[in-house]
């Protein structure tokens, strides 16, 4: 279980550099894999309290990463 928290944050990490890198987000390298961890983490704890996921923990923090990219952001524009 506290390898697959290692896993969650290296995956999330990759994610929020790759997407920024790609031009699909423009929030800075720093803050995308910010937004990434911190959404994976949430959505980790979230699945390890209620049993609420897919069934591979990579699949689940790439899902969320994604996930807090699109709602971090767009929720903090005006």
């Amino acid at each position: 279980m506290f390898l697959a928290l290692f896993g969650t944050v290296v995956i999330a990490g990759i994610v929020g550099y790759v997407s920024e890198k790609t031009g699909w987000t423009h929030n800075g390298i720093l803050q995308s894999i910010i937004i990434c961890i911190g959404g994976a983490f949430l959505f980790y704890f979230v699945r390890i309290m209620f049993g609420v996921g897919f069934s591979s923990p990579g699949v689940n923090a790439i899902v969320s990463s994604i996930g807090a990219l699109i709602i971090v952001p767009f929720h903090w524009r005006r």
